[in-house]
């Protein structure tokens, strides 16, 4: 279960058409994800991310029926998305960086140093 959520976790952060140098709206960023679309299995469709203007982010997914949720913090520098997650079961903290491929009021998609692509769609 340790290894689903911390796969559920990276891939969460795993996903360009924005430039480098290109800040991202981190008002946008605020509020509820749900993942609609993951190049790694292991990521749960349906997980769902919140993003706080004050930094927290949280994750929640349902593993085997079983409803699982990890607090962390996030940072947004440039089109960089860095994210750290301790696992419930007080694991060793995961930190994983992302670039922001493209953000708007309802759509999220983040590459990851693979090039593996998650995309997210904002609940309202």
């Amino acid at each position: 279960m340790k290894g689903i959520l911390t796969a559920a976790a990276v891939a969460v952060l795993a996903a360009g058409t924005m430039r480098a140098d290109e800040k991202v709206d981190a008002a946008k960023l605020v509020g509820k994800w749900e993942m609609v679309k993951s190049d790694e299995q292991t990521a749960p469709k349906g997980a769902l991310v919140e993003f706080t203007k004050d930094g927290k982010v949280t994750l929640t997914l349902d593993a085997g029926g079983k409803k699982f949720e990890m607090g962390g913090t996030y940072k947004l520098a440039g089109d960089k998305l860095t994210v750290k997650f301790k696992p419930p079961d007080g694991g060793e903290e995961k930190e994983d960086t992302d670039t922001v491929k493209s953000l708007t009021d309802d759509k999220l998609v983040l590459v990851d140093k693979q090039g593996k692509t998650t995309e997210m769609a904002k609940k309202k």
